[in-house]
């Protein structure tokens, strides 16, 4: 019984470090920035070829920033990298780029 259990807490930690909300360097297109609520919305762009699209868009996601002063650099339509990760169902950025 043992044995067991510890074979599936490996395997929820294994599952929830691949997933999107701990994902490093995803890239998207800013659609939206309140400055006053530190809050940006960015179209998340898929990746890889699979089933033959090209680079369609994915999901929009709303996230808080940390630091107000990181969306300074960025406008709407601009090309973003970013890093962000899930407080109690709150996307927070930790990482902010320009592409």
């Amino acid at each position: 019984m043992g044995t067991t259990r510890f074979i599936l807490a490996g395997a929820a930690v294994l599952s929830m470090l691949g997933s999107s909300a701990f994902a490093d360097d995803m890239t998207g297109m800013v659609t939206r920035i309140d400055r006053l609520n530190g809050t940006i919305s960015i179209q998340q762009t898929q990746k890889g070829t699979v089933g033959g699209s090209a680079g369609g868009a994915g999901a929009l996601q709303e996230y808080k920033t940390k630091d107000a002063a990181m969306l300074d650099s960025v406008h709407a339509g601009d090309r973003v990298s970013y890093s962000a990760t899930d407080n109690n169902g709150t996307g927070t950025l930790t990482k902010l780029q320009k592409q």
